[in-house]
């Protein structure tokens, strides 16, 4: 079934919503202070992103591609796996819905957003941080963890097993995400999506909240271009070494 492009877009906005609140809704109650989940530690968050991209998946691979990525739109343009027609119309879905879930995440643990004190627990739920103070390693870690994500989705979900087991390959997509956060998060977060890190980044500039510090925007552009390149990359293994 084919659906309306506005389905499509629909079904990317709210897809991408979810994302940021299981995701950062989970890092929020690792993070702040006074929640039921304080210093749950990591494992925590890496099932939140793991959950928050499988669940979407789940709801929407059928309807739109569940891409909830705009690293992922570009990439699958760029190899010629989608129609630059709607790229700009998914990453505006993606970037508002993103948006959208960080500011429900940030209504549901307000209080503990004034209890905290610690301005890197607070950017941690909004954003990826550089926290080696090293911009080549940023990079890095932002590039291979999304190459590996689209990699690995893309195998899972678009050749013959994923295609007619798609509800056990939506699963496994989770599983990936949730490894990467594992095995790849410990130097920068990590995000793997520009929409994931930007939107977020720029709603803790503008929201009153005690304590924030700074929003570091001088890094701010490598949670962006590195997921792209990485995405584009990924996408380019897949059609070489795998599409039939």
């Amino acid at each position: 079934m084919e659906y309306s492009l506005f389905t499509k877009l629909a079904a990317e906005f709210v897809g991408t919503a979810v994302l940021m609140i299981f995701g950062n809704g989970a890092v929020a109650n690792v993070e702040l202070a006074g929640t039921k989940g304080h210093k749950a530690g990591w494992l925590n968050i890496a099932m939140g992103y793991g959950f928050g991209v499988m669940f979407p998946v789940l709801m929407f691979g059928g309807v739109s591609g569940a891409q909830i990525n705009p690293a992922m739109t570009l990439a699958q343009a760029v190899n010629g796996m989608f129609p630059w027609s709607q790229v700009l119309p998914y990453i505006c879905a993606q970037v508002l819905g993103a948006a959208v879930g960080q500011l429900i995440v940030y209504a549901t643990y307000y209080p503990h957003y004034q209890k905290t004190e610690s301005p890197e627990a607070i950017l941690a739920t909004f954003c990826t941080t550089d926290a080696h103070e090293s911009r080549i390693n940023y990079f890095i870690n932002e590039f291979f963890g999304t190459l590996l994500l689209v990699l690995g989705a893309l195998c899972c979900l678009e050749l013959q097993w994923g295609r007619e087991n798609y509800a056990s390959a939506s699963i496994v997509v989770g599983f990936i995400v949730w490894g990467l956060v594992c095995s790849l998060g410990g130097p920068t977060g990590p995000g793997l999506n520009p929409a994931r890190d930007l939107m977020p980044r720029l709603l803790h500039q503008v929201l009153p909240i005690k304590h924030k510090g700074s929003s570091r925007w001088n890094e701010a552009w490598i949670p962006v271009v590195a997921p792209i390149c990485g995405a584009i990359i990924g996408a380019w293994l897949f059609q070489v070494l795998f599409a039939i």
